[in-house]
């Protein structure tokens, strides 16, 4: 819980700072903004603890705190490990879907297979269907969104852009029922069929993540 303490505290200064600068004739142009930065943290945070409180998850909070550009849609390192009850192989998530998994844990550090790695392997199901597949990223450059392909289904499977496809639960490292990404295309291969995928979760700005460790 500390980082909402941290988030509580700036935004307790910013106030009062605000506060004081009422009495003059104008508040300064930076403690507007950092006014508006704290506001902007302490809703974000808010929402993500909402999103805590109402998952029928246990989670374990964490901060992105390392994100290399050479492997910016592969992996980032998150502030939790061993001692915080982080272990090797389970899912990491946003309140908006699936960021990915973890693979190295520290005691205090742990790094994140993003789900936009080509190496990172999802069972997922797609709603409104029967159709199952394995959904993983594709190699991109740093500098264009990630699409996930989900491979391996039925050549009559004919998905629409818009259907939600969530994990299935098959293989045991991701729970049924988290939300992987969004269909955006259906194309008819030699040997099966395969979507494209928009991510859940807007991986290109991953602040505040949660750890899946069980079931509530």
């Amino acid at each position: 819980m500390s980082i909402y303490c941290a988030i509580f505290d700036r935004w307790l200064g910013a106030a009062k700072a605000d506060h004081f600068g009422a009495h003059r004739l104008e508040v300064p142009r930076a403690t507007r903004q950092g006014l508006r930065d704290v506001e902007h943290e302490v809703n974000r945070l808010r929402h993500a603890l909402n999103y805590r409180e109402r998952s029928v998850f246990k989670l374990i909070a964490a901060e992105v705190v390392t994100r290399d550009s050479s492997t910016w849609w592969r992996t980032v390192a998150i502030n939790r490990g061993r001692r915080d009850g982080v272990e090797t192989d389970v899912p990491v998530v946003t309140d908006e879907g699936l960021v990915g998994k973890t693979t190295t844990v520290s005691d205090s550090v742990s790094v994140v297979l993003l789900v936009s790695d080509e190496n990172c392997k999802v069972a997922a199901s797609v709603e409104g269907s029967r159709e199952q597949g394995i959904a993983s990223g594709e190699r991109v450059t740093a500098g264009l969104n990630p699409l996930l392909n989900l491979n391996f289904l039925s050549k009559q499977a004919n998905l629409k852009p818009g259907q939600k496809v969530y994990t299935s639960g098959m293989g045991g490292v991701f729970p049924s029922g988290l939300l992987v990404g969004v269909v955006k295309t259906f194309r008819v291969r030699e040997l099966d069929g395969q979507a494209q995928l928009t991510p859940a979760v807007d991986l290109s700005h991953l602040e505040d993540v949660f750890v899946v460790t069980d079931r509530k």
